[in-house]
């Protein structure tokens, strides 16, 4: 539960900055309509590099923590993904990049850590040549075991920031491989403190409590803020109602929202009992946004879905049926201004 005082703090991080970013912004794209490709650029256009001064947020991975299509998965929905590389997505992930500054944070070390990094490093015209802070959510498969990438028998790595909650830390601290990391100095654990910003060039990150499976460590959604603008990343939580911040109104109170979409509904898995893996339905995630206008729920970008989550398939009656209502579902190689 939040203190007093950290309600505070949360309520007033959640306020909209308000300001309005410039004209100026160049993107190399002949077939986006939109400066930036916000609602449907198609990833090859949002991948191609930025010519502009702006921060901006890129979406490096959609799906749950084991990936689209998921091991040891034969059903009809996974077929499409083993049948055409193209389909496959990586775990959820969100890069941040300050051109100016040569600033680029990683926000979770997936196992696809290598081709995410890559995609983010060479989203400028000069590639970025280090990742300026890995910033991490809990430890669930998904989350942190990218880090491995790091170590001696991959990159070898020399210090990178890894930005991590007191019990995040001790669980890497005291638990193999992940100790190594930390011992070979292949990674450099930096504190974080619910509520407070980290602030990395023009870029503020601020990490916020929520209420979820922690078995191995505490869970954190962060706010990502830019000179202009600012995004929330949320891929984990248990139930909306258990959390002690409105979702609307923390929805309200950013330019972006991406959030937990792990399933779409409560059919998703016969068989298997729901309230073991009590994350948020998109149906009831939408129902809880319903008084939201259609400019707020635009917002709002569902991510981290489950191999089983119909929204994967951007032809599917559920996609429509989001979009339909004014949502967006979050897609590899999307950009955001910050």
């Amino acid at each position: 539960m939040f203190t007093s005082s950290e309600m505070r703090a949360l309520r007033l991080s959640f306020a909209s900055p308000g300001v309005t970013w410039g004209l100026s912004v160049l993107v190399i794209t002949a077939l986006c309509g939109s400066l930036w490709g916000c609602g449907g650029a198609t990833a090859s256009t949002a991948d191609r590099p930025v010519l502009s001064t702006t921060p901006f947020l890129m979406v490096l991975g959609v799906a749950q923590d084991a990936g689209y299509p998921q091991a040891g998965c034969n059903r009809a929905h996974c077929e499409r993904g083993w049948a055409n590389r193209d389909e496959e997505r990586a775990p959820a992930s969100l890069g941040a990049v300050d051109p100016i500054e040569r600033q680029a944070l990683l926000f979770d070390a997936t196992p696809a850590l290598p081709r995410q990094w890559r995609r983010l490093q060479t989203a400028v015209p000069a590639p970025l040549p280090e990742l300026s802070g890995v910033f991490l959510t809990h430890a669930h498969i998904g989350h942190y075991t990218g880090l491995m990438y790091f170590g001696r028998e991959a990159m070898g790595a020399r210090d990178v920031p890894v930005y991590a909650m007191p019990r995040m830390q001790t669980f890497l601290l005291n638990n193999g491989p992940w100790s190594q990391l930390v011992a070979l100095q292949n990674i450099r654990l930096r504190p974080l403190a619910a509520n407070h910003a980290v602030h990395i060039g023009r870029l503020a990150v601020v990490p916020f409590v929520v209420p979820h499976r922690d078995e191995f460590s505490e869970t954190v959604g962060y706010r990502i803020s830019g000179p202009n603008r600012s995004a929330l990343f949320i891929p984990d939580i248990d139930k909306w109602s258990r959390w002690d911040v409105d979702l609307a109104s923390a929805v309200r109170g950013a330019d972006y929202a991406f959030i937990d979409a792990t399933f779409f509904d409560s059919d998703e898995l016969p068989g298997r009992n729901m309230a073991d893996i009590p994350h948020p339905l998109v149906v009831e995630t939408m129902f809880e946004l319903k008084p939201l206008t259609r400019a707020e729920r635009e917002r709002v970008y569902f991510i981290h879905m489950n191999h089983t989550n119909p929204l994967l398939d951007p032809s599917s009656p559920q996609s429509a049926s989001v979009t339909a209502r004014g949502f967006r579902i979050a897609h590899e190689g999307l950009r955001v201004p910050l």
